[in-house]
C-alpha cells in the first residue's frame, strides 16, 4: 500500500510546460520491433498500424515456460575451499572446471518469458499497397495519453483506431471509429503462439461454450523446459461491443458489420499467485475483468485511463529549444537526420519516452520489467527475456526516482524480497554462508543459483547490486516506512557478503573468490580455449577471477549504506562496525599500465577491449565512490577506460556511457553516445536494441543518464546542469527529483540558469551547486548569508517551495 500512498509526498501534475509528446510515422510497422508499445504494467501490446490486416500482439507478464522449481543443490559448497585454493595458486582453468562441476544449480539454465497471443483484424477494401484510395496515413504513440493510434482515409472516409492498456480496467482496449456512420466492418481472429521447440500444450484459437456469443477465447498451458514441467495455465478472451451494425462469432472468427463504432476488449491472465504458487484460476480472472469492463461506457473507460496514466506521466515536463519545423517530420526521419545536424527536441521526446516505457511496464503490484519490459513475441527469445542482474535489471530502474516515478520501484522491491527468501538456501548450500544470494540471472520463479556456466554464473554480488538500487531509493524519498521494511533484507545481504569474503594471501585484501567481471575476460600470454562440460561449449580459459573491481565497489557501497542506515535506526551496532572494518580491507581501485582503471585485481588487458560491459566503472556510475571532485585520479583513469571501450556495443552500453560521461562533467561525449545510440542501436520507435533484439534497458539507461546531465545529487549536493551540452543551450525541465526528497524545476537560456524552483519534501539542509546564484528566496525574503562562490546552503522545511535568484 505504501507504494500507492507515496504519491502524496510528490508534487503531482500541475501545469505542463510546452513539450513534445508524440512519436509518429507515415507508414505501418514493417516488423515487430517497429510496432508501438502500450502497457499497464501487467498487460502489454505491440500495435503495428497495418491497414488491411492489423496485428495487435499482446503479452501478460506472468506467462513463462515451466513452472515453480528449486534449482538448489544440497552441499554444493563442498568444493568451494578447493576452488579458492586453485584461484589463489593461479590455476584458473581448474578452478573454473571445478566450479562448473560442483556449484551450479540444476537445471543450469532458467525459464523463458513467453508471448501470449495475437489479435488480427481484417478490413476488406483497405489495401495500402499500390492503392491510391488509401491516403493521409498516420501512425502515432501519444506519450501523454498512453494511446497508440492509426488513422487513414479510404474513399473519402477517415478511419481511426486507438489502442491502450488500461490499468483501471485491466484490459487492452481497441476502439475503432469512422467519419461516416455504418462504415466500420471487419473480421477478427485470436491466435495463440505455439512453442514448436518445447511443445506448448493446448494453445489455439477458438470459441467454446460458456462464453458470450460476441467473444473469442484462447486457453493453454506453458511449455515444459529443461525437465521443468509446464505449469502455467492461461486464458485470453476478446469481447466485441458495437454502436450500430451487428457483431457475431462464426466458429473462430469474430465479425463486425456496418457499425458506427466498435470496441474490442482483450483480457488475459494466468494462474500465477507468486513465485512458488500457481494455484489461481485464469478463467475466473478473465471473466471478472470482462464482466466489469463490459458494463462500462467506452468514453468513461478512456477518461479513467487518461486520468490514471497522467498522474504519473505529467509529473515531469521537459523541453529543449530546437528547430520547430523538425517536429513536423516522422520520428524515423528525425533520427536519420541526426547524422547531419542537431534535434534537441527529439532528445526531450526521447526522455519522456523512457519515462512512458517504465510507466507501461512496471506499476505498483506488478512484476518488475524484464529484458524486454513486458513486450516479447518469440517463444525462444534472446537471453530468455528474463531478469539479468549484472546490468540490465538494475539499469531498468535507474530513472525511476530521478524521473519522479518512485512508486515504479515497487516491483523491484517485491522482487528483492522474493529473491532474498529464495536465495537463503542458495547461500547456505552453494556458499556455506548466512544471508541470501542472487547470481547473474533469474526468472519468474526466482531461481538464485549460479547458471549458464561459470563464465557468467560465478558472480555472487547480484543481490548486492539490487540492494544499492533500493538503498538509493530511500535516499531519494526518505521514506522511513520503506527503510524499516528494507533494512532486514539489506542486513541479510551484508551477512552473506561478510561470510564469503576471503583474505588474499598475497596482500591481505578481502576479496570475492570465485567471481568474474561481467561479462569481459582477462587476456594473458598463451590465452587459450577449453571445453566446458557443463555448457557443452568451448570457452576462453581463466574466466573466473578473484576480487574483480566491480565486486569491491558494490560491496563497499552496500557496507557503507548498511552502516549509515543501521546508525539511523539505532540497530546492529556490532554488525555495522564489522561491515565498516571489512570495507576498509577490500581490494582498492587501482590504475593500470594504460592509465586506465583496472578491471581486475591484477593488471590484465581485456580479451575484448571494446566490450559492451563497463563493469569496473560501476563506482563512477551508478555508484558514487569515484568523482572528479573527490577522487580526481580515479576519475581520470575512468575516462581512459571509457575511451578504450569506444563507442558501440548494445543499446544499454551507450546509455551507461552517457551516465559515466555525465558524472565526469563531459557533456560532449555524453551527447555523442546519445546520438550514436539513437542512430546505431535503437529501433525507429526509440526502443533500444542489442543486435536486432528489442531491449528496454538501453532506453531506460539513456533516459536516466539524460537526467544526470541535467541534475546530480549523489555527492550530498544538488548540482544543477553539471553536463549540459552546447546543443541543449536553452530549455526547461520541471519535476526532476533529487536525493534528499527534493523536486527541482529549472529554466535556462544560452547555458545560463534563469529560474530554479525547489520543492522540499523533508526538513533539513539543502546544498545547491550552480553558476550565477545570488541567493534563495524564502518567505522572509532573499537569503544571501550562506552563498559561497558557486554553492548555496539553506535549511528547508517540508512542504515549502524555494526560488533561487540569479
Amino acid at each position: 500500500m505504501r507504494w500507492l500512498l507515496a504519491a502524496a509526498l510528490i508534487w503531482v501534475t500541475g501545469p505542463v510546460l510546452a513539450q513534445e509528446t508524440i512519436l509518429f510515422f507515415d507508414e505501418p510497422a514493417s516488423e515487430w520491433e517497429q510496432a508501438l508499445p502500450v502497457g499497464n504494467g501487467r498487460l502489454g501490446a505491440m500495435v503495428f498500424g497495418e491497414i488491411a490486416t492489423e496485428r495487435i500482439q499482446f503479452n501478460e507478464e506472468t506467462l513463462w515456460s515451466g513452472g515453480p522449481y528449486d534449482p538448489v543443490q544440497e552441499g554444493a559448497h563442498a568444493g568451494l575451499p578447493e576452488i579458492q585454493r586453485l584461484l589463489f595458486e593461479g590455476d584458473f582453468a581448474k578452478a573454473h572446471d571445478l566450479f562448473g562441476r560442483t556449484m551450479m544449480g540444476v537445471p543450469y539454465e532458467q525459464m523463458k518469458y513467453q508471448p501470449f497471443g495475437n489479435v488480427y483484424l481484417y478490413f476488406d477494401g483497405h489495401d495500402f499497397e499500390g492503392d491510391d484510395t488509401v491516403t493521409d496515413y498516420r501512425r502515432q504513440l501519444d506519450l501523454d495519453t498512453g494511446i497508440a493510434a492509426t488513422s487513414y482515409v479510404v474513399d473519402g472516409v477517415t478511419f481511426t483506431r486507438e489502442v491502450y492498456s488500461s490499468a483501471v480496467d485491466q484490459v487492452i482496449v481497441v476502439h475503432l471509429t469512422a467519419s461516416e456512420p455504418g462504415a466500420i466492418s471487419f473480421s477478427a481472429n485470436l491466435h495463440g503462439v505455439r512453442n514448436v521447440a518445447h511443445s506448448n500444450y493446448g494453445t489455439g484459437y477458438f470459441r467454446m461454450d460458456g462464453i458470450a456469443p460476441n467473444q473469442l477465447r484462447l486457453t493453454g498451458k506453458s511449455s515444459t523446459y529443461l525437465g521443468i514441467e509446464g505449469q502455467m495455465r492461461y486464458e485470453a478472451r476478446v469481447d466485441a461491443q458495437t454502436e450500430g451494425g451487428r457483431s457475431w462469432v462464426d466458429y473462430r472468427t469474430l465479425h463486425v458489420e456496418g457499425a458506427d463504432s466498435a470496441t474490442l476488449l482483450i483480457a488475459a491472465a494466468t494462474n500465477h499467485v507468486n513465485y512458488k504458487d500457481v494455484s489461481a484460476n485464469p478463467q475466473a480472472r478473465v471473466a471478472a475483468y470482462l464482466e466489469a469492463a463490459t458494463d462500462r461506457d467506452v468514453s468513461a473507460m478512456r477518461a479513467d485511463h487518461l486520468e490514471e496514466h497522467r498522474q504519473w506521466f505529467r509529473r515531469v515536463s521537459i523541453d529543449f529549444e530546437g528547430d520547430p519545423t523538425l517536429r513536423e517530420l516522422p520520428t524515423d526521419e528525425r533520427i536519420a537526420r541526426l547524422e547531419e545536424g542537431e534535434d534537441p527536441s527529439l532528445a526531450a521526446l526521447y526522455y519522456q519516452f523512457g519515462r512512458y516505457l517504465l510507466i507501461a511496464s512496471s506499476r505498483p503490484g506488478t512484476q518488475p520489467a524484464n529484458l524486454q519490459g513486458i513486450w516479447q513475441d518469440r517463444p525462444n527469445p534472446s537471453w530468455d527475456s528474463k531478469y539479468t542482474i549484472n546490468i540490465n535489471l538494475p539499469m531498468n530502474y535507474w530513472l525511476a526516482d530521478s524521473g519522479n516515478l518512485s512508486e515504479m520501484n515497487g516491483p523491484l522491491w517485491m522482487f528483492a524480497q522474493e529473491v532474498a527468501e529464495a536465495g537463503t538456501s542458495t547461500a547456505r548450500e552453494h556458499w556455506n554462508a548466512d544471508g541470501w544470494v542472487l547470481h547473474q540471472n533469474t526468472d519468474l520463479f526466482r531461481s538464485t543459483t549460479p547458471m549458464d556456466g561459470p563464465s557468467w554464473g560465478a558472480w555472487p554480488v547480484g543481490g548486492a547490486w539490487v540492494m544499492t538500487n533500493l538503498s538509493d531509493h530511500y535516499r531519494f524519498t526518505e521514506d522511513r516506512e520503506f527503510l524499516e521494511e528494507m533494512y532486514p533484507v539489506l542486513k541479510g545481504q551484508v551477512e552473506f557478503l561478510l561470510d564469503i569474503l576471503v583474505e588474499h594471501p598475497d596482500n591481505g585484501w578481502l576479496v570475492t573468490a570465485p567471481s568474474n567481471s561481467p561479462e569481459n575476460f582477462p587476456a594473458w600470454e598463451g590465452n587459450g580455449r577449453f571445453f566446458d562440460e557443463v555448457t557443452g561449449l568451448y570457452l576462453k580459459a581463466r574466466t573466473i577471477a578473484v576480487g574483480p573491481t566491480m565486486d569491491m565497489q558494490i560491496i563497499r557501497e552496500v557496507f557503507g549504506s548498511f552502516s549509515e542506515l543501521a546508525a539511523l535506526l539505532g540497530r546492529d551496532e556490532g554488525l555495522a562496525r564489522e561491515a565498516t572494518d571489512a570495507a576498509s580491507k577490500l581490494a582498492p581501485n587501482q590504475i593500470g599500465q594504460h592509465g586506465q582503471l583496472m578491471e581486475w585485481i591484477e593488471d590484465y588487458d581485456e580479451v575484448e577491449p571494446w566490450h559492451r560491459h563497463l563493469s569496473h566503472l560501476w563506482g563512477l556510475y551508478p555508484g558514487s565512490e569515484i568523482t572528479p571532485d573527490q577522487t580526481p585520479e580515479m576519475a581520470a583513469a575512468s575516462a581512459i577506460s571509457i575511451e578504450r571501450r569506444g563507442t558501440g556495443g548494445c543499446g544499454w552500453s551507450y546509455g551507461w556511457k552517457m551516465g559515466l560521461w555525465a558524472r565526469l562533467y563531459a557533456p560532449g561525449p555524453a551527447l555523442h553516445e546519445f546520438k550514436r545510440h539513437l542512430i546505431d542501436s535503437s529501433h525507429p520507435n526509440f526502443f533500444s536494441k542489442c543486435g536486432r533484439t528489442l531491449q528496454v534497458d538501453g532506453t531506460f539507461g539513456a533516459t536516466a543518464s539524460m537526467a544526470e546531465m541535467l541534475l546530480q545529487s549523489h555527492q550530498g549536493e544538488l548540482h544543477l546542469l553539471p553536463a549540459l551540452p552546447l546543443q541543449w543551450g536553452t530549455g526547461s525541465v520541471k519535476g526532476l527529483r533529487a536525493r534528499g526528497n527534493v523536486e527541482v524545476d529549472m529554466t535556462w537560456e544560452n547555458h545560463r540558469l534563469t529560474s530554479v524552483t525547489l520543492h522540499a519534501g523533508s526538513d533539513g539542509p539543502i546544498l545547491i551547486r550552480a553558476s550565477g546564484m545570488r541567493g534563495v528566496e524564502t518567505a522572509g525574503g532573499i537569503d544571501y548569508a550562506q552563498l559561497d562562490a558557486e554553492t548555496l546552503t539553506f535549511e528547508a522545511q517540508a512542504g515549502s517551495t524555494y526560488t533561487l535568484t540569479f
